[in-house]
């Protein structure tokens, strides 16, 4: 028997404090044999009082911690100190028992040695990674509220109001009575016209001139996408609702609450989608995915369409008690073609615009420009004759703009030789593809002269079978 042992049995039954305490507690010599031990210390390392019975440090230690014990114990009998390791003790059966290992040294009848408690702390290391993780989701939820916040930041940025409407002609003045009527009100607005009638601008007005001026306005784009995409940008998700979604996000129903939504092109949202957002409209309450719990949510709706609703009701595509909600009030606004009085003050605009913007010094268009832009029949309306006005500020040099020749995308048919509604459709997206140099995406892509998503335009020219030359 040790000479520790048998002063601790004589003196003071050292055995009975040991196994007292609810830590590992633990005894060992200069050699780093286990010497004396709790019943605790049997039970974490699942040995029995036979087998630890002198047993060398290493042996319950990662190999990887071997060198920082032969260090620490060198230490403490040199310094006649303590010594304290945060590690990983092993079990019998290989457990890791990650711990807080306190030792310091003795000596009893002139003999040395060291004593020691671990402390288990699996459970801080858990509160430490969970607390860990609420970090990460706060830093994610930290950096998607600043996206949002710079969206919204984005939205309220321009001048909306009566005068950013260009145009005298007595349809446009009647839209903008039709507009400063609806304004001041609570109703949903439904906005008609073919691509390219600024349907965004009118929208953006009716707001700015509401008592929900100072609140958000949100864009959404309905245009045929997947439905979970549609779904998940309108409702929102949370972290996980399906693989994609590695953090939770607020849909643009969310972020429109006490503002307005704008939903740009509703007739392409699916009728699963439509039976949503009518909830939305009839009792302000909808889910985000992946959650079900209801959220409550105060807008006012904006829709814009450039289809029939009506017609899609016929063929079954469009919710009838959801286009009654949305037609509330509905302005139709007029193609540029009905509206060539108007082209000449539009032409104006634009030119010093991008005047402006490109550092350009075109003073004016000749009447023989501002003809042939009056004749044309502009299938993408106040969107495409911007886009030409932009290039001719481009390619124009001195002081008089230079346009090119503009191609009519419909031509005259005699009564036999009318095509097909495909393909107008493919000659009308062709022309507009060339006119840009076939680009889609961006600021002077087809996709925003034709006033349609990316994605939608792309899956048309597939199904159409557009091929670039």
């Amino acid at each position: 028997m040790s000479g520790l042992k048998k002063h601790w049995i004589e003196s003071f039954t050292g055995q009975t404090i040991l196994d007292a305490m609810p830590e590992v507690a633990y005894v060992f010599n200069k050699e780093q044999e286990l010497l004396m031990w709790n019943k605790n210390t049997e039970v974490v390392l699942e040995y029995t009082a036979e087998e630890l019975c002198r047993k060398n440090v290493l042996e319950f230690v990662e190999e990887s911690s071997f060198d920082e014990n032969t260090a620490a114990f060198e230490n403490l009998f040199s310094t006649h100190g303590e010594q304290v390791i945060y590690q990983n003790l092993l079990s019998k059966s290989g457990k890791k028992i990650p711990i807080l290992d306190t030792a310091n040294y003795a000596t009893i009848d002139g003999e040395e040695y060291l004593i020691g408690l671990a402390i288990d702390i699996t459970q801080l290391r858990k509160t430490e990674e969970e607390l860990q993780n609420v970090i990460v989701e706060l830093h994610k939820l930290k950096n998607q509220l600043q996206e949002e916040n710079v969206y919204l930041k984005e939205e309220y940025k321009g001048h909306y109001d009566y005068d950013t409407i260009i145009g005298k002609c007595e349809l446009t003045q009647q839209t903008i009575e039709k507009v400063s009527q609806v304004a001041p009100t609570t109703a949903t607005v439904l906005l008609t016209g073919e691509i390219g009638t600024q349907k965004e601008l009118y929208a953006r007005i009716i707001h700015n001139k509401s008592k929900r001026r100072a609140q958000p306005f949100i864009m959404a784009d309905c245009s045929k996408t997947s439905d979970l995409l549609t779904e998940s940008k309108l409702f929102g998700h949370e972290k996980g609702a399906n693989p994609a979604d590695l953090q939770k996000r607020n849909g643009k129903i969310e972020m429109a609450n006490k503002g307005t939504l704008f939903l740009y092109e509703i007739g392409e949202l699916s009728m699963e989608l439509q039976t949503k957002l009518f909830r939305v409209l009839n009792e302000g309450k909808f889910e985000r995915m992946g959650n079900s719990k209801t959220r409550m949510v105060d807008i006012r709706v904006i829709s814009s369409t450039r289809h029939d609703l009506l017609e899609l009701i016929k063929k079954g595509q469009f919710r009838e008690d959801l286009y009654y909600r949305l037609n509330k009030y509905a302005i139709h606004i007029s193609p540029l073609r009905d509206r060539i009085i108007d082209i000449r003050m539009l032409a104006d605009h634009f030119l010093a615009s991008y005047n402006q913007k490109l550092s350009k010094s075109i003073q004016r268009i000749s009447k023989k420009t501002y003809s042939e832009l009056e004749k044309y029949s502009w299938p993408g309306n106040v969107r495409e004759l911007e886009n030409v006005i932009e290039r001719a500020v481009i390619i124009s040099d001195g002081v008089l703009l230079k346009i090119e020749p503009l191609k009519e995308a419909r031509k005259k048919n005699t009564e036999n030789e009318f095509l097909t509604l495909a393909e107008l459709e493919k000659n009308y997206i062709t022309q507009v593809l060339e006119s840009t140099t076939w680009r889609v995406e961006g600021g002077k892509g087809a996709a925003q002269i034709l006033d349609m998503h990316p994605e939608t335009l792309r899956s048309r020219i597939r199904k159409l079978k557009i091929k670039r030359p």
